[in-house]
């Protein structure tokens, strides 16, 4: 007996832009059938009659506006695998799983799938909002097909997993998008599913829980079951698989090992804008620029590696005693390195124009993960013209080229310094 548990031959996807696409949900199918009647009557309305009736800002769509989501992307899975999916915004990954779920129909090409599917794609997408946690836990084994029986089993343990024992009996329209979150992945992962498909389970959520979202994973490949996990963030790709499938504008175009993958997958990304710009102001000084120096290529940093941080300013005026610093924050918004400069230690400001301050950091030992910058402008002595400019030139800090037996755990920590070690042996 084979070993493929997913296969996919040719499989593309074509939309048409404005159209409504996907699964209806409860209240769009009450809906349609309340319509059912009028459009029934409106069907033996004569065309040329029917036509006056529509409104003229009616337009029909044009056949050429339609993308293709995805376009003959193929690839097979093995039983126990755990495979990224990874690429921008707008590459086809959910759609691809959205397809596997049999949550939407291909145009064309075909899958094979061997065992039960559960999926975890759009928070609460398999949940009814009417119903408690408890009822909804059911309701998600008997899409499954599973009996109740088998389901009373798991119970207690996704309560426990998911840490919502208080909310269990509270309609979950009343939860959080953590909350929901929580119990839609301990509901996926603890079902009897034999593929487990996994869109952006870590978006939403506190580091923790996130945690112990990829430990399960993990857990779940150990024993046969097979995950397709769709992330943007590379650390958890690089710790929880060792293959990945590289999408671009819906094409697959790589399928391999992770840290090559990954590599691809940065060179997708090299006109994404890494810059900050502003026009120049008459009447008070203006930051006009932000830009990073950065390694592999914009915004991608290897570790210990050098870079740069270019901060442009524009004074219409001399200033007095100037300020600029920058800081770099993690993933969860907090500080983590800082720069200034200082007027009364590196003189600049004292024409009016435009001045150029480079930070340049010769070894950046940011453990890998993704950052982001905030830079700061005042005069200190006049206490005026504080200007903070937050979330700009994001970056990655990747460890390319650098290998150790005990590997790179993602959160393991921020910042890696040189150590000196002096090592003796006692008589």
């Amino acid at each position: 007996m084979s070993d493929t548990v997913i296969k996919v031959e040719n499989l593309s996807k074509q939309y048409r832009i404005g159209e409504h696409q996907g699964y209806k949900t409860f209240r769009e199918a009450i809906v349609d059938a309340a319509k059912a009647p009028v459009n029934a009557l409106r069907s033996l309305i004569p065309t040329a009659l029917r036509s006056k009736l529509i409104a003229p800002s009616s337009k029909l769509s044009s056949p050429n506006d339609t993308i293709w989501a995805l376009k003959d992307v193929s690839f097979e899975v093995k039983r126990g695998e755990v495979v990224g999916i990874i690429g921008r915004n707008g590459a086809g990954k959910s759609t691809l799983l959205k397809i596997i779920s049999k949550i939407a129909e291909p145009t064309s090409g075909r899958i094979e799938l061997r065992g039960r599917v559960g999926s975890l794609l759009e928070i609460g997408s398999g949940f009814h909002p009417e119903l408690t946690g408890h009822e909804n836990i059911y309701l998600y084994g008997a899409i499954l097909g599973m009996d109740r029986w088998e389901v009373t089993r798991k119970f207690d343990e996704i309560v426990a997993f998911s840490e919502l024992k208080k909310f269990i009996d509270t309609p979950v329209k009343r939860y959080s998008s953590g909350m929901y979150m929580r119990l839609a992945f301990a509901v996926a992962a603890y079902m009897d599913s034999d593929i487990l498909l996994v869109d952006e389970v870590l978006a939403v959520g506190d580091a923790e829980f996130q945690k112990k979202c990829l430990g399960k994973m993990k857990d779940v490949s150990r024993k046969g079951r097979t995950v397709l996990f769709v992330s943007h963030q590379m650390d958890a790709i690089a710790n929880l698989t060792h293959r990945c499938l590289v999408l671009n504008h819906g094409d697959c175009i790589f399928d391999g090992a992770t840290d090559e993958s990954i590599e691809r997958y940065i060179g997708t990304m090299e006109h994404f804008p890494e810059t900050y710009k502003a026009l120049p102001r008459e009447d008070y000084p203006v930051i006009t620029g932000v830009s990073l120096k950065t390694t592999i290529a914009p915004n991608i940093q290897v570790h210990a590696e050098p870079m740069d941080v270019r901060i442009d300013l524009y004074a219409p005026n001399r200033l007095e005693n100037p300020a600029v610093s920058f800081s770099i924050l993690n993933s969860f918004g907090l500080p983590v390195l800082y720069g200034w400069c200082f007027h009364s230690e590196q003189s600049f400001g004292e024409r009016p124009g435009m001045w150029r301050l480079v930070c340049h950091i010769p070894k950046l030992r940011l453990y890998q993960g993704r950052y982001i910058l905030a830079v700061r402008f005042s005069e200190r002595l006049a206490k005026k013209n504080n200007l903070v400019i937050e979330n700009i030139c994001p970056f990655e800090v990747v460890m390319h080229g650098k290998t150790h037996d005990f590997g790179w755990a993602p959160g393991a920590c921020t910042y890696i310094e040189d150590f000196n070690w002096k090592i003796c042996q006692k008589d």
